[in-house]
């Protein structure tokens, strides 16, 4: 799997920025990738160094609209502790 599949986006959130001030930054990432993975995606696209990695899994939840059944999508979030001495990442800044 290549690093920009694994990496899908940014989470924005008030409590992903209070993140950051701790050097920690929130992704969703791909639902198949490991830590292991994600560290190394982060670590070729921005060019940082990575301490710890932490994963959320969140199941999909079933909803219905009229009739019709389904379910959401699953989701994985990784939050990614970057080294001491390490660079920011630029996609957080104010």
């Amino acid at each position: 799997m290549d690093a920009r599949d694994i990496i899908k986006r940014p989470v924005i959130t008030e409590q992903s920025m209070t993140f950051v001030e701790e050097n920690k930054y929130v992704f969703e990432v791909d639902v198949k990738a490991n830590k292991v993975a994600v560290k190394k995606a982060m670590e070729e696209i921005f060019g940082v160094k990575v301490a710890k990695v932490n994963v959320l899994n969140y199941k999909a939840k079933f909803k219905r609209m009229g009739k019709y059944a389904g379910y959401t999508n699953k989701r994985r979030k990784a939050i990614v502790t970057l080294a001491e001495g390490s660079k920011e990442i630029t996609l957080f800044e104010n």
